[in-house]
């Protein structure tokens, strides 16, 4: 079984996801839920195989489903979601058996999916690049309200 499966199931995990779910419920903007964590799996996934990149599946799969997680003490603590992100996968990912490496990249991704400071880390920039993609602000009835710059704000559905 994948890495990440374990994660998936893992009790914390839900419980993170039930909790974030409960901030959001009346959100406007875009929800942080799993099937965002999803979508954005599967775009990184797309974007690695159209590079040619042999960035292993699990390591993308991982990545995605913790990259938000840290929404929650953002909620509570008013620490910035990417800085507390990588506090939570950490410990998710020492729990799950990855080597030090694949804990290394995964939380630069986590703590650049912000803004992507390398574009050379490919874990990074797809991630970077998923969570903006993933997003349908072209079908969104909060465009006009939304803080996203036109910019990073998605426009189309095929970048």
């Amino acid at each position: 079984m994948e890495r990440y499966h374990g994660i998936l199931q893992d009790k914390r995990y839900k419980k993170m996801l039930q909790r974030l779910e409960e901030y959001e419920a009346n959100r406007e903007f875009c929800c942080h839920t799993l099937e965002h964590f999803c979508d954005v799996a599967r775009l990184m996934y797309i974007m690695s195989l159209e590079d040619g990149n042999c960035i292993p599946k699990d390591l993308i799969y991982t990545t995605a489903l913790l990259h938000d997680l840290g929404r929650l003490k953002e909620y509570e603590e008013n620490i910035p979601h990417h800085i507390a992100g990588q506090q939570i996968a950490r410990e998710f990912l020492m729990e799950y058996g990855y080597n030090n490496q694949e804990i290394k990249d995964v939380l630069m991704a986590i703590g650049e999916h912000r803004s992507v400071q390398n574009k050379t880390h490919k874990l990074s920039y797809y991630l970077y690049s998923a969570d903006k993609l993933s997003r349908n602000c072209f079908h969104c009835s909060a465009w006009d309200r939304c803080k996203w710059s036109i910019e990073k704000k998605n426009s189309t559905l095929i970048k």
